[in-house]
C-alpha cells in the first residue's frame, strides 16, 4: 500500500493545503459558473469568453516569476503569499456587481493577479519544509486538500443555482466567505522557515545556469504542452454543446476534481518511490486521449467519462511537475524557477484559448480539441528527452 505516515508532512504544508482548499472552493464556484454567466446573461461571444480567461490566466502565469524571484531576493515567502491570496479575496465581489464583460475582465484580472503573486512563494514554501524523501507526497497532499475545495465550490454552485432560479450573482456573493477565511488562516496558521537569501537578482544568467539541463527541456514541455491546453471555460460549453444542462454543468467540477483529488496523493507518493518524469509523461498521455475524446464527444454520458479522466490527468501531473522542478534547481532559487515555469505556461495560455475560441466558431470544437492533443503529443516527446538526459535520479 502506498502508506506515508502524516509526521513526514510538515505542519506548514497542512496549512497551505487547507488555505487552497477554502480559497478553490471560492475560485471553483466562480469559475464554474462563469461562462455561463458571461453568455447567458451577458450576452458574450466566445472569442470574448476566449480573451477573457487567456488575459486573466496569462497575467496569472507572468507574474509568478517576478514574485518567485522576490522571495528568493528577500528570502520571505509568506508576505508575498499573504498579499496574492488576499487580493483574490478582495476583488470576488466584483463577479456580483457585474454589468458587462468589461466587469468580469477586470475581476478575472485581479484574482489572477492574486493567483500570480502567490503561488510560486507558496510551492517554495513547501519544497523548504519538506525533506527531499518526501517532496512528491508534501506536493500531492496540498493538491489533493486543494482539490476538495475545488469540488465542492462547484457543488455549492449548482445548489444555490438550483435554489434561487439560477441566480449568478448570488453563487458570487457566497464565495468571499471561503476566501477570507482562507487568508486569515494564512496569517495565523504558518511560521515561515529561515531561509538563505540570495541577495542578488535570481534572474541574472549567472544564476539560471546553475539548473539542471533537464528543468529546461521539462520548461520548453510545458510551454508546447500549454499551447493545446485552452482554458477550462472551453470545456464546460462543450458539454452544453452536447446537451447537458445549465444546473448540472458545475458538477462536472465535482466529478473531475474526485478523481483529481484522490490520485494526487497517491501520485506524489509514488513518485518519491518509483521516480517522477514516467508519471508525468503518463498524464500528458491521458490528457491528450481526453482532448481527442471532447473533440468526438456529443453524448452527456461521455462528457462525464472524459472529466473524470480529466481529472485522472490533473491528479498525475500537477504535484509531480512541482517535485520535478524543486529536485532540479538549488534551494535559495526554488521561487525563481517555480515562477519561470509558470511564465512559459502562461506565454501559452492567451494563444491557446484564443487558437481554441478561434477554430471553434470559425471551423469546429472538434478541431479546437483536437489542435489541443496534437500539443500534447509533441510535449510528451519532449518529456522523454529530458527524461533520458536527466543526471539525477527522475
Amino acid at each position: 500500500m502506498l502508506k506515508i505516515s502524516q509526521s513526514r508532512i510538515p505542519r506548514t504544508v497542512w496549512v497551505l493545503g487547507f488555505v487552497s482548499l477554502l480559497t478553490d472552493i471560492s475560485s471553483k464556484m466562480v469559475q464554474s459558473t462563469l461562462p455561463l454567466f458571461l453568455v447567458a446573461v451577458l450576452g458574450s461571444n466566445l472569442v470574448t469568453v476566449g480573451l477573457i480567461e487567456g488575459i486573466a490566466e496569462a497575467t496569472a502565469s507572468i507574474l509568478k516569476i517576478f514574485s518567485g524571484a522576490l522571495s528568493d531576493y528577500w528570502g520571505r515567502r509568506k508576505q508575498l503569499a499573504i498579499a496574492g491570496y488576499g487580493l483574490s479575496a478582495l476583488v470576488t465581489p466584483l463577479f456580483a456587481l457585474a454589468s458587462s464583460p468589461a466587469w468580469v475582465l477586470v475581476a478575472r484580472f485581479g484574482d489572477r493577479f492574486g493567483k500570480g503573486i502567490r503561488v510560486a512563494p507558496r510551492n517554495a514554501l513547501v519544497a523548504d519544509t519538506t525533506p527531499a524523501q518526501s517532496r512528491g507526497a508534501a506536493f500531492g497532499l496540498r493538491q489533493s486538500l486543494d482539490t476538495i475545495g475545488a469540488f465542492t465550490g462547484p457543488l455549492i454552485a449548482a445548489a444555490v443555482l438550483l435554489q434561487s432560479e439560477q441566480n449568478f450573482r448570488l453563487v458570487f456573493w457566497l464565495a468571499t466567505i471561503p476566501a477570507a477565511i482562507g487568508v486569515l488562516l494564512l496569517v495565523i496558521g504558518i511560521r515561515e522557515p529561515s531561509i538563505s537569501s540570495t541577495r542578488r537578482n535570481p534572474l541574472d544568467w549567472s544564476a539560471l545556469r546553475s539548473f539542471d539541463r533537464s528543468y529546461w527541456l521539462v520548461v520548453v514541455a510545458a510551454l508546447l504542452f500549454n499551447l493545446g491546453n485552452s482554458s477550462d471555460a472551453f470545456l464546460l460549453l462543450k458539454a452544453q454543446e452536447a446537451g447537458l444542462s445549465t444546473v448540472t454543468i458545475p458538477l462536472l467540477f465535482v466529478v473531475s476534481n474526485l478523481t483529481y483529488g484522490s490520485s494526487a496523493y497517491p501520485a506524489g507518493v509514488l513518485s518519491d518511490r518509483i521516480g517522477r518524469f514516467g508519471l508525468l509523461i503518463s498524464g500528458f498521455i491521458i490528457f491528450a486521449l481526453v482532448y481527442l475524446g471532447f473533440a468526438f464527444a456529443t453524448a452527456p454520458w461521455q462528457i462525464w467519462t472524459l472529466f473524470a479522466f480529466y481529472g485522472l490527468y490533473l491528479g498525475m501531473s500537477q504535484g509531480v511537475l512541482l517535485a520535478i522542478v524543486a529536485d532540479r534547481v538549488p534551494a535559495e532559487l526554488r521561487g525563481t524557477a517555480f515562477g519561470l515555469i509558470n511564465l512559459v505556461t502562461g506565454i501559452a495560455l492567451l494563444p491557446a484559448s484564443l487558437l481554441t475560441g478561434w477554430l471553434w466558431q470559425q471551423v469546429s470544437s472538434r478541431s479546437a480539441f483536437g489542435v489541443g492533443s496534437g500539443f500534447a503529443v509533441l510535449a510528451i516527446g519532449l518529456l522523454i528527452i529530458a527524461q533520458s538526459r536527466s543526471n539525477r535520479p527522475d
